[in-house]
């Protein structure tokens, strides 16, 4: 194949799979931050030391981004967001996986599948500049078949300009939002006298007296992190099951 002609796809793109789960509200604004910078010719790109990461040690003679790397790379970096659990840094897809889902991947005429163009993207340049972490593990159905885990690093959200800080932000959201969660789905003993009481009321008084039981069984602190919103939420699931309850019931 002549040098020119030597990239297959000269535009790879991330094309995320259909029927896909939505993405977390950090993931969809970490893309779009993306998207909006040309990753491939980030500041850092010129100014990080690619380090050896079997060594340690500075790679004095460094290969830099050329166009055809730079291309692969800015579908690689949606794709690995994508992919992103921002609790465990873990990118949850193969290299195969991200690799086919950017175009990167190639089959030659006898139907032998690459993903070289992927990996060495990976290896010889996103690793040593700081990007990401490989941890590489033995499965247990095989021991020559070593695949890769990746792990997204800080560095690797300074592409887009996004700082530890607001990683931080949208952590600590994601657990208020757990334990709040954790509290409206708290088990509330409703007695039965409670119920007959509350399935002659009409629904406002109704609600009322499902309020009253529920002060009663959260704690000051629990009302306090569930707030007017949730409690609200969690007196009309009340409220819904004890009629479902009765409905059954007649």
């Amino acid at each position: 194949m002549p040098r020119k002609n030597y990239i297959c796809n000269l535009k790879p793109v991330f094309s995320p799979p259909k029927n896909e789960k939505k993405r977390s509200n950090f993931i969809n604004y970490a893309m779009k931050k993306a998207a909006k910078i040309d990753v491939a010719r980030s500041m850092l790109n010129c100014t990080l030391l690619a380090i050896d990461p079997k060594t340690g040690n500075i790679l004095p003679r460094f290969r830099r981004l050329n166009e055809h790397r730079a291309c692969a790379m800015r579908a690689m970096v949606l794709a690995m967001l994508y992919y992103y659990n921002i609790k465990s840094n873990l990118v949850e897809a193969s290299i195969e996986k991200l690799s086919d889902e950017c175009g990167l991947s190639t089959t030659s005429k006898i139907g032998n599948k690459s993903i070289t163009r992927a990996s060495r993207l990976i290896n010889e340049f996103l690793e040593p500049m700081g990007f990401i972490k490989c941890k590489k593990e033995k499965t247990k159905f095989s021991s020559n078949y070593i695949p890769k885990k990746i792990f997204l690093t800080p560095i690797f959200f300074m592409l887009f300009n996004i700082s530890q800080s607001k990683i931080n932000e949208y952590l600590f959201e994601c657990k208020k939002n757990s334990e709040i969660l954790r509290i409206i789905e708290k088990k509330i003993f409703i007695s039965f006298s409670d119920i007959k009481i509350i399935s002659r009321l009409d629904e406002r008084s109704a609600k009322n007296k499902i309020l009253n039981v529920l002060i009663s069984c959260y704690t000051t602190n629990e009302l306090t992190q569930i707030g007017p919103q949730g409690l609200k939420k969690k007196i009309n699931i009340e409220y819904n099951n004890i009629r479902k309850y009765i409905n059954t019931n007649k």
